[in-house]
């Protein structure tokens, strides 16, 4: 049995085995009796340096037994070989053995004090700057207020890696930063929450309706609902809400909120009779989307000259006919400069697209591809035979220290091109789409192509469907299903549905099957059955690369945790010829189906051919070759491409047996298997199911309850979403 008891240890670090930058966990070795092994949050701990841990004592499943660090405390050695030694070990960034003996030779035992407190004497030694004495300071100095902010924030029970961000932002000031307004600390940028900013405040003495709680109750509740998909809240519904979260009085609220809007930490926006509160990076985005769209209206690109005969001469080399819609849009998008493109599956949406490409190639134009996610790059690159990137590669993405995404290509450092073409824009957010428009040269030919019936995108924002609504922008909407794609039942069932109607569920012989069953434990039966057996009898598919299960919601006995687990057990069930890895609460496995569940633009991959580049993204679906424990490296492979992934970031992959529908929003598979029983009443509404549909390529199958799948289509709800993206475009419509 494991004994928790804390135990305390001095010691001096003899080895930094592993540190990960971002976070500070640090791996350890003490130069103790039994050269204890040390592992936790420890940013500032570096060689040579004394050390004082309490922690607990624990078995680690491939690395023995290890002393997990609860807290810390280090003392600098004061005697000149111990500072010689620390100095000597490359632990102070600037500092090799050469430069550490002559500064021990000039200071002594008061090395470490002048190098903090004292840079100008510093730069005195030969071979060191200003510049360089100032930023060792720096260091030291960080390290001291890194480690005293830890301490500082043990009372109130926050983890020391919330420690490393908020110090990486507020710097020396933390603390004072803290006590001044402990609500500074919410949201996601350092894992703290409302409540525990709250717990902070009473033991500052900070009243309960103190205006300095509300304020930051307002502006929490506006970033909540960002993650619900909304830009702005309707000014009744904010005070409403966040009165009831509080716990305080309406009146308190509404007069908190007028400061707030005087003093424009919130903006205020009247639109169909409803007062918008936006909190101002959202104003920003949308209105500055707003603008760019007029100006492009304003000064189009310049029209292109006999359009129809650029059509005809495509229709005779492909020997087809475009439909009067398909032509219409060609024409807009080669005269107007700005169109967006809609329509479901089956409607010629790709062939509409590869002609407006082929013409503005064949002018000499410079076109450039993108869409929000690897998948859908990657799948309109296939359909298109042009290179599409994502939009993040596209603007040359960069990380900052507080992994926000900062983009190369902006105002200042515009795309080179002429058109620019954007693929699944209903997944295309607000700040996401801003910040393309800030990169987009004046005169330049955009092209939005999407099917607004699709799930909207992740974060906040409803692009497209503003777009259209607004009645602003052009618009062709392509509605025909062409001859081919109406002998698929999954593109005719796929329309049915978004016009509210029951699919053909008794067909046996085409590519939409329904399986009826009233019972969970059959439904799971069946899709095990299916995708483990059944289909790769009848097809030859299996799950690694064909088949992709699509769940409603990640919860339940049908939820995607669940069938992961169940499809792991069956298809790669526990092995002791496989190394496996305990990820969070699931278990990656040698062999296991996976998925990139966050765009990483920094990740290496090599592959077959030897090619080499980084960048793994969100949706992208592979399989793990190799754990390797002794390295601590993941290795997967994406199609022809092997990335290696770190243990620190086995969190950005998930088991990819079965996914939300959500998630796969970008991607087309072979077969859809979709298990429908139940299940949370929000997650039952039409566009869900349009979507799950719509992904699949070949061969669709539900499993459960034709009383659901009704449900679902005639649920057409859709997630409302607030936003301003719309009002903005219609003001001022006849200036």
């Amino acid at each position: 049995m494991q004994d928790n008891k804390l135990l305390e240890l001095t010691a001096t670090v003899e080895t930094i085995i592993y540190r990960n930058e971002q976070n500070g966990y640090t791996v350890i070795e003490l130069n103790d009796e039994d050269e204890t092994t040390a592992v936790g949050i420890m940013p500032d701990v570096n060689v040579g340096e004394k050390v004082k841990i309490i922690g607990v004592k624990k078995p680690h499943a491939n690395y023995g037994m290890q002393f997990s660090v609860s807290t810390y405390e280090k003392s600098l050695p004061k005697d000149i070989a111990g500072i010689l030694s620390y100095l000597g070990s490359g632990s102070i960034k600037g500092i090799g053995p050469a430069t550490a003996s002559a500064l021990v030779g000039e200071f002594g035992s008061n090395t470490l004090s002048v190098l903090e407190n004292e840079p100008q004497r510093v730069a005195k030694i030969k071979g060191i700057s200003l510049k360089k004495a100032v930023d060792i300071s720096k260091q030291l100095r960080e390290n001291t207020g890194i480690r005293e902010l830890m301490l500082y924030l043990t009372k109130y029970d926050i983890s020391p890696s919330s420690a490393v961000k908020i110090y990486r932002v507020f710097g020396s000031h933390s603390i004072s930063e803290i006590e001044r307004n402990p609500y500074s600390l919410i949201g996601s940028d350092f894992g703290i929450s409302f409540e525990k900013a709250d717990t902070i405040a009473v033991k500052l003495g900070i009243e309960f309706d103190e205006k300095l709680r509300i304020r930051a109750g307002l502006a929490y509740v506006l970033n909540h609902n960002k993650g619900n998909g909304h830009t702005c809240l309707p000014q009744d519904s904010l005070c409403k809400t966040t009165a009831g979260f509080l716990q305080v009085e309406r009146e308190k609220v509404e007069y908190a909120l007028e400061e707030m809007l005087s003093d424009n930490s919130l903006i205020r926006y009247f639109a169909d009779e409803k007062e918008l509160i936006f909190e101002q990076d959202m104003f920003k985005s949308e209105s500055y989307i707003s603008t760019r769209l007029k100006m492009m209206m304003r000064f189009p690109a310049v029209r292109m000259q006999d359009i129809d005969k650029h059509i005809k001469a495509i229709e005779d080399y492909n020997n087809i006919e475009y439909a009067d819609m398909q032509k219409e849009a060609v024409t807009q998008a080669l005269s107007r400069g700005l169109l967006v493109l809609t329509g479901g599956p089956g409607t010629g949406k790709t062939t509409t697209l590869n002609a407006i490409i082929k013409i503005l190639k064949n002018k000499g134009q410079k076109v450039l591809l993108c869409a929000p996610t690897g998948r859908a790059a990657q799948r309109m690159s296939e359909v298109t035979g042009d290179e599409a990137k994502t939009i993040h590669r596209l603007l040359e993405v960069t990380w900052n220290k507080n992994d926000i995404p900062e983009f190369k290509k902006n105002e200042k450092n515009m795309l080179k091109c002429d058109a620019l073409i954007i693929d699944e824009v209903s997944m295309v957010d607000a700040q996401l789409f801003e910040s393309v428009m800030r990169a987009l040269p004046l005169g330049c030919r955009l092209i939005l192509v999407g099917d607004s019936n699709q799930l909207p995108s992740v974060g906040a924002g409803n692009i497209l469907e503003d777009l259209i609504s607004s009645e602003m922008i052009p618009v062709v909407q392509l509605t025909e299903i062409f001859r081919q794609s109406m002998e698929s039942l999954i593109i005719t069932n796929a329309h049915k549905i978004v016009h509210g109607e029951m699919p053909e569920l008794e067909v046996k012989d085409k590519d939409f099957f329904f399986l009826h069953f009233e019972n969970k434990d059959s439904i799971r039966k069946t899709v095990t059955d299916l995708c483990t057996k059944r289909l790769p009898k009848a097809y030859g598919y299996n799950i690694f690369n064909d088949i992709q299960i699509l769940a409603p919601g990640r919860k339940g006995d049908l939820g995607v945790i669940e069938l992961n687990a169940r499809l792991q057990q069956e298809v790669n069930p526990k092995s002791d010829k496989k190394n496996e890895l305990n990820a969070g609460k699931r278990i990656l496995r040698e062999g296991d189906k996976v998925m990139q569940i966050r765009n990483n633009y920094d990740l290496l991959w090599v592959k077959d051919d030897g090619e080499t580049g980084e960048g793994i993204f969100n949706g992208e679906i592979g399989t793990i070759e190799t754990i390797n424990k002794r390295s601590r490296i993941i290795s997967v492979r994406f199609d022809d491409k092997v990335a290696n992934y770190d243990f620190d970031f086995s969190v950005d992959l998930d088991l990819a047996y079965a996914t939300t529908v959500h998630k796969s929003q970008g991607n087309e598979f072979e077969a859809v298997v979709m298990p429908l029983f139940g299940g949370a009443p929000m997650l039952l509404y039409r566009n869900l199911l349009y979507t799950a549909v719509t992904r699949a390529k070949r061969l669709m199958i539900i499993v459960g309850s034709k009383n659901d799948i009704e449900k679902m289509v005639n649920n057409n709800r859709k997630n409302k979403r607030y936003s301003g993206l719309k009002y903005f475009l219609q003001e001022n419509e006849n200036e």
